[in-house]
Parts: C-alpha cells; structure tokens; sequence
C-alpha cells in the first residue's frame, strides 16, 4: 500500500490553483495570495486514506517552466485545474496540458478540477458535464475523473484531493477499460481466483454463509439478510445467469465489481484484492507469498499437522467422485487458483503413490507434498497462498530440531527423512525407487540422466514417517557429493550394488571413501537375490566390510520377484537411530580422520606417559 502521494496542481494562470491550496488549510477563502503557495505535507491521519500526502502549486509562466516539468517528473498524480466561467482554460485541458504531460514521458493519474462553479449559473447539470467530459477521457486514458469546486466559498475542497489520492492508491488504469468500458483481462482472472477460493463447496456459486465470510475477510463485518438479498435482486437483474439456486456466480461477482468501478468505488474492488494478497500490478505480492520463516543451519522443514490437515481437506473437497484419488481433471480444478501443478517438471505422478488408474491418492498427495516442503519449502509457503490456505501461512509448517542435536541424543525426532540413493550404472536403483511406489518391475534397462526423487509413507512404532528417495544419476553425482551444503540435508545413504556383478560392491564402497561420506548414516542394499550370487572384488567381501564399518550387513532384495526385505523401514530405521559408533561420547560425530587424529593422539600420550616414568625411574634418588 502506497504510503505517500505527492499531488501536483497545474492549469492556465489565474484558474485558481494557488486558491484552492489555501482554502483547503485555511478552510476559508484567501482573497490575496502569492502567486505560488509553498509544498503543504498533510499528515495521514488527517485524511480519508491514511497516507501521508504533499500538495504541490506550479506556476504557468514561460520563465517557471524548468521547476514545473521538474515537479511533473515528481508527481504521483496530476490535477490539471480550470476555470468553469473561462471556456478557453477548458478548451486548453485537451488541447495543451494533457498532450504536454504526455510529451514528457509520465504516466501518471489524471484528476481535472473545475473550479469557481459558483460564477456558473444554476442550469448546469452533471449530464452536462459528462457529456463536455467525457470526449476527453475517451481519448486520454490517464484521466480518472473530473471534480467541480469553488475555492471561494469554499465547496468540494477536499473532495479534489481525496479524489486525487484515490488516483493513485486506487487506480483505474490496472482494473478497468474505461474505452471499452469492461474490465481488464488482469483484473477478471484475479477476481475469478478469489471467487474460487471462497467457493467453499465447489459448486459454482457463492451461497449467503460464503458471501458473509469473504465480506467479513475483506471488510470486517457481514451482510444482513436484507442486504444480501437487495445485492442478489440488484445483481438478478443486470445479469440473469448472475444468481442462480445456489446463490451468487462467477458472471454475478464479476458484475458487481464492474457496477463498483464505474460508479467510482474503486476502493471496494482494490480492498478485496489487496485482502486476497494482491499488489498494485495484480500480481500476488512476494511478502504475501513468502512471509518470514527461518529455517536454522541443519533444521528442515516439515508439515505441521495443521499443513497435513490443510491439504487432507482439499484432497477431499475436490475428489468430486469420491473415489480416494484424484485424477488429471481434478487435479486441474485443484490447481486452477495457482499457476499450476508445481511437480509437472519432476515426472509426476510417477513420484508418488497412485491407483490401478494412474490417479493419485490421498496417501500420495501427503507424501508428494511431504517431499516437497523438504526440498524446497517456499514451494509449499507459495502454494499454500494459491489454494487459499486460511490465517498465518506458517503455522502449516514447523522447522525440526537440528541432526547435531538429534544425533547427540541417539534418536531422531523427524518425520521426513532424506535418503540419497548412490550405486554403479545398472546396479537396480531405478527398479528400486519404482518399487518404492508399487510400480511394477520392467525388464527394460533405461538409464538415469537426471534426477528422480520417490516418495512415499512408512508406518514405524504406530506413527507414519515419509521417507524421500533421490537418485541422482552419474551426472550430478559427483557435483552432489561435493558438495557439503547439500549432503548436510541427507538423513541416510542408501549404497546399492548389483550382488551378480563382481565390481559393482567396489564402486560404492570406494565413494563412501573417496567422499568421505562416513558420518552419515547408511545401509548397503544388494539387489538381483535372485540371480546368482557373485564374490565381490575388493579388499573384504560385503559383510565383513559392514561388520568393520559398524554398519548394518547388506540387505538383499530382489525387485522383480518382489522380495523386499522389509528394506524401506529399516532405512527409516537407520536414519532415526544412527548407529551409536558414529558417536562419541559428546554425541560428535566420529568419521574416519577424526578416528585418526584421537587414535594418534591417545599413542602420542602413552609414549610421553612412558617416557616421563622411565625418566622418574632412572633418576630415582638412592636410599642411604
């Protein structure tokens, strides 16, 4: 919301400018002035808009122009004032003022003023200044009105700059074609999203409990019966499919706006707008789509129950066929208030739980926005605005403990954990993922060139946790191996390697090494138990290198013949309770090098411990 508005006064001399500025302060007429009055500030709570505004005269002499087009750069809105008794002022409006202000490049609101109506004589009627004005707003666009008034006795003062500040803190240009005389394209979609939004049952039409909760949401209060019932009549009969059995509709809502705009009530239409988040460009604003949240280092972000209430009920609200899923055009319908469905890039639905017809279940649609506020929680912030999420959108999420401290204590307290998916090219993690999903298994070898993440629910002690698969593919393996800030958001590694392939054990055992990847909780899984099982070329066969490690024995599965192992909650398993030899007794995390270090440092004490008692032994005084 604009906060301040600088209003500039131009016209032909003599048409009363200076005049007007004063009777305002003074609230009386000033017979002899200056000839430009200086900058007035009128403070906010003096006026109907609460914004500060500063009130800015010109002069119309040849040898002021410098500072007038100066002050004409400066303004947010520009009256351009004249005299109703000297035809000519009038004339001069069109024919030189708004060509001139155009010829400067602004593009402000445009208020006219007709001053001194009280030399005019009492005949003259509003149709006749819409019809002298209305040629004129034809043709300039930027004219939002015009206003009549007398500085001297003094009448309609300060309507002039209350009609001015409306210019610019409710705007006609972004709302309304005042050639075409419809509403704007921008303006009808936005409108449309908010009517969707407070469609509470999805039927196609406002009923009075709706239009009293989005009327209480915009202006504080709701309508009696008989006011809603004279909006309806009013409403019935303009537009016959405005209102039907259920209530108001979409061609109603939209009806009545334009009634507000040209009836010069704009501020109504902008109040909803700016209420449903909207900022002057029609746009929704970032603050309103990404309000403060702060996630602290090794924190994620998870639903809250609120979250999972939220979208439990908007699951339900539109599987219109009560089915338990929902498929594309439901989906649609449910994504119509936003820009769209946000997985599209990420090969949805094949990330989530569905049924036999490929629509994605309520289970699916949890876990699928499970993992998206793990991964990238302004997404879900974001989303929750779109769909209408109701009050403080942060309170549908809530940030977890950090791992350091998690892990100190030996338990994990999350309820969505990431698990990096690592093995060599063919080693079965695709088939993996997909049977995560319960996709059927496939024969056919194709090959992961990009990132694939799965999700989905597993039930542990009674409580469901959701557990998030992300396969990176050989392409950005290394990049996110490389890189700390990212493996400091894996909960567990999953190492797969192919138990019929004699080097595919190596492979995954030497990226743990070469990456160091040791601190983090992990599992080995050995996949094809259905084929022939191999030795493994390296240094010590799998289950010794487990049993040397710390670590869990290999877990073998075979994806085709779906025998699983029960392997996916003995991931969720790890990664909630990580084995207690990666801790010390400060709950640090203990890797490899770390282990080096203290194992150096406890034989550099003994030596010295030895040494100091052979020198006391040595040097030991003799007795008698």
């Amino acid at each position: 919301m604009v906060q301040f508005v600088r209003v500039l006064l131009v016209g032909d001399s003599g048409v009363g400018k200076s005049t007007i500025v004063t009777s305002l302060i003074k609230e009386t007429f000033v017979g002899s002035i200056q000839h430009v009055v200086p900058e007035v500030t009128i403070p906010p709570e003096w006026t109907r808009e609460r914004a500060t505004t500063r009130i800015v005269d010109s002069s119309a002499r040849p040898e002021d122009r410098d500072q007038l087009e100066a002050e004409i750069r400066k303004a947010d809105v520009i009256c351009i004032v004249y005299a109703v008794d000297d035809q000519p002022t009038f004339n001069r409006v069109s024919e030189y003022w708004l060509p001139y202000i155009r010829k400067l490049g602004r593009n402000v609101p445009i208020v006219l003023v007709g001053n001194k109506i009280d030399l005019r004589g009492s005949d003259y009627t509003n149709e006749s200044l819409e019809a002298q004005i209305a040629p004129i707003m034809n043709e300039f666009k930027e004219v939002e009105t015009c206003v009549e008034c007398s500085a001297k006795q003094p009448l309609n003062i300060s309507e002039v700059f209350y009609f001015a500040q409306k210019a610019v803190l409710h705007p006609t240009a972004p709302l309304y074609d005042s050639r075409e005389h419809t509403l704007k394209v921008a303006c009808i979609d936005a409108l449309r999203r908010i009517f969707r939004l407070c469609d509470l049952d999805k039927n196609g039409a406002l009923d009075d409990e709706e239009i009293n909760e989005f009327q209480s949401k915009c202006f504080g209060t709701p309508l009696q019966r008989q006011e809603l019932e004279s909006v309806k009549q009013v409403v019935r009969e303009a537009e016959p499919e405005g209102v039907n059995e259920f209530g108001l509709t979409e061609i109603g809502f939209l009806h009545l706006h334009t009634v507000f705009i040209q009836r010069g009530r704009l501020e109504t239409t902008w109040t909803v707008l700016r209420q449903f988040g909207y900022g002057d460009d029609l746009s929704l604003k970032e603050e309103f789509l990404w309000p403060a949240f702060q996630v602290p280092p090794e924190c994620s972000v998870e639903l809250s129950p609120d979250g999972y209430q939220f979208f439990t009920d908007l699951f339900q609200i539109f599987d219109q066929d009560n089915d338990g899923a929902l498929k594309t055009e439901e989906l649609a319908a449910l994504f119509s208030t936003s820009p769209g469905n946000p997985w599209i890039s990420t090969g949805f639905p094949e990330t989530t739980i569905t049924n036999e017809s490929n629509s994605v279940t309520l289970q699916g649609f949890l876990a699928q926005w499970s993992m998206t506020t793990l991964l990238d929680y302004r997404t879900t912030l974001a989303y929750l605005a779109y769909l209408g999420y109701r009050g403080d959108r942060t309170s549908a999420l809530k940030v977890t403990r950090p791992k350091k401290v998690d892990r100190k204590r030996g338990k994990v307290l999350r309820n969505v954990f990431s698990c990096y998916v690592l093995g060599a090219v063919g080693s079965g993690k695709t088939s993996l993922l997909k049977g995560f999903i319960n996709r059927p298994f496939s024969d056919t070898y194709l090959g992961t060139d990009k990132p694939y993440n799965v999700v989905n629910s597993i039930e542990i002690g009674g409580s469901e946790k959701y557990l998030v698969m992300q396969e990176f593919g050989a392409n950005y393996e290394t990049e996110i191996l490389t890189n700390r800030k990212k493996l400091d958001t894996c909960d567990v590694i999953l190492f797969v390697y192919d138990s019929g392939d004699v080097n595919s054990f190596a492979h995954v055992a030497n990226l743990r090494n070469r990456y160091d990847l040791s601190h983090i909780p992990c599992a080995f899984v050995a996949t094809k138990s259905d084929q022939d099982l191999v030795p493994q070329r390296y240094e010590v066969q799998p289950d010794a290198y487990c049993r040397r490690e710390g670590i869990l024995v290999p877990i073998s599965v075979s994806v085709k013949e779906n025998v699983m192992a029960d392997v996916f909650h003995r991931i969720v398993q790890v990664a909630m309770e990580p084995p207690m030899r990666l801790l010390g007794a400060s709950g640090i995390v203990i890797t490899p090098r770390v282990k080096r270090y203290a194992t150096g440092t406890a034989i550099s004490a003994a030596v010295a411990v030895i040494a100091y008692l052979a020198y006391r032994f040595l040097h030991k005084p003799s007795s008698g």
